[in-house]
This record gives structure tokens, C-alpha cells and sequence, in this order.
């Protein structure tokens, strides 16, 4: 493979930069540009070691740098490397790439360092898009669940499905080639359960999705209600500025506002949304449309209502309930400051779910929510060390393999030949192949790594 260079820093200024260069040829570009303090050649030293020079553009000195050796059993990318640390200034980045370049090297591509950890088995698929997810985690969860996946989590026990399904195809394949002699290597009772097994654990991997993706990016939470019932002064309470506007005036809020927070690790996107009430202002209705299309793509429902009031109960919050039955309501009594303790009304639970009770404008019992939220994220009791699926691409092979492994048990039950259900068997065996990248090609890896950024 070509030799290969990029910044690996972020874009822009700093205290220090890293230049990196992969590939055979780095340990011979590299002495042609950095002195060591010792004057010894970069070929002398030890693997893995630093050392102290300066970058030089012939006889001119461009920057004191620490220079990083990798030899290629022992680099991120599985060739030889070099790591320049440089002072972070732009003028000296650009200058020492363009040194680098000069002398015959090809910039690095988008994850083109990590598609060659991958290419050189560094790292399996799985892990190397966690490097991305690690790289853009917003929050606790999401670093926390990026890490485990790079520490192999989703691969391991990917491959030992993996490996229990071939061994069974193998001794089915086998029976073929001794059809006449009718004799059976793979016990079906055996298989049977096997399979049952194996899709319990791709069934719990690809319905732990849901979660991932919403921890991943940010668990999207509507704020709805009435007019004038406190979903802005919420949304300003929980993000502790003055982002919405907050009136007296019912219908103030025409548009939906959305804004994030990580609250203990866990990053959530909540959306104060227009009042739900029949209106004849177009813009109100409006607004109030686009309501309706953030409930459909919220995870969690905050319901708002006025517990002073009478009248601020929607009517219309069963039919709610009914047309959005996959969410997770949360019932939330505001403005408990406007009547003395002994009038507030007796609230404590709708349809079975608890009812919060608050007052965002006096910021009173703000943690009955984020307590109602996490207990939704951790609602399944998720175990921190849970492998947990957050890529769409892994979701998708999962439930392909999931549906090959259904149609594997109903030809047991239905006694089809070994040669159906080897076939079956092989597709399963596919489709979990491919999350690794066991079984990949061009076509996915470029579309995988061409989403990372440059330099890594």
C-alpha cells in the first residue's frame, strides 16, 4: 500500500498538533526531514519510543518537535508510523505536511488510518466504527457504550454466534455428501436448541437498538400540553437559560424549540412544542401541526398540565395515549406555587403512570422528571457492561439474520432437508459475518470509513 500522511488534529490553532504517517516508506521520509537532538537517524531507535528534534526544510528549522516511532506489529494501523507532535500553530502544520507531500507522499483519505487498522486486523468492523462513535460521543452513555463496542463487546459475542452456526452447517453440509448412506452428523434436538439460543441473543441485540440509538444521539423528548400550561418556563428551567419565550398570552409558542442537555451522562433533546387546542390562527395551527410531527419522533412524552386549573386536563390525552401507544408518557402537574398544599388537587397517577408533580417556574421538584426520564433509559435494567447495538447497519444485519434463523426452525419443524437448511444456516452465518466485517465488501467499507474525518 501507498504511503500515507494527514493532520490528526482537530482543524484550527492550538497548543500542539499531530501529523501522522502510515505505510512502508515513513521511517525513510521521516529522517529526511527531522533531525533528532542527538543527531542519531530515526532508523536507530528502539520501537515505540519518542524523541526530541526539530522538523527542518533543508537547512532551515521549521519547529521543535517530539517525533513518536511505531513499528507496524505495534501501530494503530498495522504499518510502520510516525507521529509528529508539532507546535499547533496552522502556518507550521500546513508547512511540515507540505514537507511530507514534497517528498512523494499521498494525503490520507477520510478513515483511511483506521480502514487500514481494519484491513490489517487491528481492528474488526465493529470496532472500527466505534472509533467514530467514540470520536463524536456527546455524553457519558454514549463514550461508555463506544468504548465497550472498541473493546471488542459486539464482536465477541457476534463471533462465538458465529462460530456455533458454522460448526452445525459444516456437519449438515456433511450429511449431503453422504445422502445415500442416510446418516445424520448433526443432531437435530441439538440444533434446535441451539438455534432457540441464538435467536434469543440476536432478538435481545437488535431490540437493545432502540436504546443505543436514542443514547447515541440523544433521546429526543417532547414537551406538550395546552397553552399557557409551562412548557417553555420548563424547558428554560431544565436547560437553565432563558431559551424560549415564556407569557401570560396563551399560544405564544408558535414553533417547536428544541435544545440538548446531559444530565448524569445520558444526553437528551427536548422540544417545547405549541399548545394543543383547536385555534382559528393559521400559524397557531401550524405550529401546532408540527407538534404532532415531534411527538412522532420523540422517545418520551412530557405531558404538561396545569393542576390549578381546572380545564388544563386535555380532553383529548386518551386519544393521544391510544394513537401513540409505543411511547413513554410522562405526566407532569405544573404550578403547584399557585394553591396552598392543602388545595392542591390529588394527582398521583393516569392511566396507570405516575404523575410528577412541579413547579417550573419556582424550579420546585425538577428531579422528579429527570428521575421519571432515567427511569425510562434504565426501564430494562440495563447492565452498563451490556453489549448494546447502537449502529443502524448492525440493526438491520440483525434482523436479516433473525428472519434466516426463524426459517431454520420452521424447516426443523417441518423436517426439510439438510440442504434448505443449511442454505438458511449459511445466510444467518452471513449476515452476522458482515457486522464484523468477516464478510464485507468495497462497496460498504468505502461508504464506513468515508464518513470519518480526515487523519484518522
Amino acid at each position: 500500500m501507498e504511503t500515507i500522511c494527514a493532520i490528526s488534529t482537530a482543524q484550527g490553532k492550538g497548543a500542539i498538533a499531530m501529523i501522522r504517517i502510515s505505510g512502508e516508506e515513513s521511517f525513510d521520509i521521516c529522517s529526511k526531514i527531522f533531525e533528532a537532538f542527538s543527531k542519531k537517524s530515526i532508523h536507530t531507535f528502539k520501537a515505540n519510543s519518542a524523541i526530541f528534534g526539530y522538523i527542518k526544510d533543508q537547512n532551515t528549522i521549521i519547529d521543535e518537535v517530539i517525533v513518536n516511532k511505531f513499528i507496524k506489529s505495534r501501530s494503530f494501523t498495522g504499518e510502520d508510523t510516525i507521529e509528529i507532535s508539532c507546535h499547533g500553530s496552522i502556518y507550521i502544520q500546513r508547512r511540515i505536511l507540505q514537507l511530507i507531500i514534497n517528498q512523494g507522499i499521498r494525503l490520507a483519505r477520510p478513515g483511511e488510518f483506521t480502514q487500514r487498522a481494519f484491513l490489517n486486523g487491528k481492528l474488526d468492523l465493529t470496532q472500527a466504527e466505534a472509533v467514530a462513535d467514540l470520536i463524536a460521543s456527546e455524553s457519558e452513555a454514549a463514550h461508555k457504550i463506544a468504548l465497550l463496542q472498541l473493546r471488542g463487546g459486539v464482536s465477541n459475542d457476534l463471533k462465538v454466534l458465529r462460530e456455533k452456526l458454522l460448526n452445525f452447517a459444516s456437519l449438515i453440509e456433511l450429511e449431503l455428501d453422504f445422502s445415500e448412506e442416510d446418516v445424520e452428523f448433526a443432531n437435530r434436538d441439538q440444533l434446535k436448541n441451539l438455534l432457540a439460543d441464538v435467536h434469543k441473543k440476536i432478538s435481545d441485540l437488535a431490540q437493545s437498538f432502540k436504546l443505543g440509538n436514542a443514547i447515541k444521539n440523544g433521546i429526543p423528548v417532547a414537551i406538550i400540553g395546552e397553552p399557557n400550561v409551562g412548557k417553555s418556563t420548563l424547558l428554560n428551567t431544565l436547560l437553565n437559560e432563558e431559551k424560549a419565550i415564556v407569557s401570560e398570552i396563551p399560544g405564544t409558542t408558535r414553533d417547536s424549540i428544541e435544545d440538548v442537555i446531559t444530565i448524569q451522562g445520558v444526553l437528551f433533546r427536548f422540544i417545547d412544542t405549541a399548545g394543543i387546542r383547536n385555534s382559528t390562527d393559521i400559524i397557531e395551527n401550524l405550529g401546532i401541526e408540527r407538534t404532532f410531527q415531534k411527538i412522532e419522533k420523540a422517545e418520551i412524552i412530557l405531558y404538561l398540565f396545569d393542576i390549578a386549573s381546572k380545564n388544563s386536563w386535555s380532553k383529548d390525552v386518551n386519544i393521544l395515549i391510544e394513537k401513540y401507544p409505543d411511547k413513554k408518557w410522562i405526566f407532569v402537574a405544573n404550578k403547584i406555587d399557585k394553591l396552598p398544599e392543602k388545595d392542591l388537587p390529588k394527582v398521583e397517577e393516569f392511566r396507570g403512570v405516575k404523575v410528577v408533580t412541579i413547579s417550573a417556574k419556582q424550579q420546585l421538584h425538577i428531579q422528579n422528571i429527570i428521575d421519571a426520564l432515567f427511569e425510562y433509559v434504565y426501564q430494562d435494567n440495563i447492565n452498563p457492561n451490556q453489549t448494546i447495538i447502537t449502529n443502524s447497519r448492525h440493526f438491520e444485519a440483525l434482523t436479516r439474520a433473525s428472519e434466516a434463523i426463524v426459517r431454520v426452525r420452521a424447516g426443523l419443524q417441518n423436517a426439510l432437508s439438510g440442504e434448505i437448511l443449511s442454505q438458511d444456516i449459511r445466510e444467518a452465518i452471513y449476515h452476522i459475518g458482515s457486522i464484523t466485517g468477516e464478510i464485507s465488501n468495497n462497496e460498504v467499507l468505502g461508504n464506513i470509513f468515508g464518513k470519518f474525518c480526515i487523519g484518522k
